[in-house]
């Protein structure tokens, strides 16, 4: 399996990066951001843009081809954002990428990470969850495989740090109790890791539903590490036939 990664400086792309250099059966990581990842591996390789949203140009040209799955995790807050910039970010530069990578990859897997709480009505009071329902709409209204990931409280796993300052803080004082919140909560909490399995189940051999909370995500970590994923198990090469290690 061929995966490209955007987002992976971000806590949630962190997690995820993570998880797919450990698969056996990634063969291949193009992780494309503005940021290095400060990462080396035999099996990851990084595309630099100042500007995502030129992914079509000529710097990208000839490096998008050839992969089987698109893990989207790059986001913004939209905290002191007006709703047209906030807009910009999260709608339109996810949909621009899905196009131009789907076009390039036919039968690609594109995963987008969510958030509980978003609206697909697009009509609720919520700015953020309005944009986001819009944005989730659009990408299954689009001819590939699509798959929107509504994660509710994440844990970051070891050597995943987020960005912002306030949840380093809240992660510190909140972890020693996650094992206690996922026993009472189970359908609100997951975690960077299981995200990364998550996604990479359903690479692999799809889910049932195309929108997936926290109990669907975690179930589907859980259904990946019984099946091999992530151990060596089944593979889905590019062109999307399985075969086996």
């Amino acid at each position: 399996m061929n995966v490209i990664i955007f987002g992976a400086t971000g806590m949630v792309g962190q997690g995820v990066l993570q998880e797919c250099l450990r698969a056996d059966e990634v063969r291949r990581v193009l992780v494309i951001g503005r940021s290095p990842v400060g990462v080396t591996h035999a099996k990851l390789r990084e595309l630099l843009l100042p500007d995502v949203a030129d992914l079509g140009g000529t710097a990208a040209a000839g490096e998008l081809d050839g992969y089987d799955a698109c893990f989207f995790c790059l986001g913004v807050s939209s905290v002191g954002m007006k709703e047209a910039a906030y807009r910009a970010v999260t709608h339109d530069l996810t949909l621009a990428v899905a196009r131009t990578v789907s076009d390039r990859n036919p039968g690609l897997v594109f995963t987008y990470v969510s958030g509980a709480g978003t609206d697909s009505t697009e009509r609720g009071r919520s700015m953020w969850a309005r944009v986001k329902g819009q944005t989730e709409n659009d990408l299954l209204a689009l001819p590939m495989d699509a798959y929107m990931f509504r994660p509710g409280y994440i844990q970051a796993g070891p050597g995943v740090v987020s960005k912002t300052a306030l949840y380093r803080v809240l992660y510190r004082l909140l972890s020693p109790a996650y094992p206690l919140f996922k026993r009472l909560f189970p359908g609100a909490v997951t975690s960077t890791a299981e995200i990364g399995r998550a996604m990479l189940a359903v690479a692999a051999s799809g889910a049932g539903a195309r929108v997936l909370g926290p109990r669907e995500i975690n179930a589907l970590a859980a259904r990946g590490e019984a099946g091999g994923v992530g151990t060596g198990g089944a593979r889905l090469d590019h062109g999307g036939k399985r075969s086996a290690e």
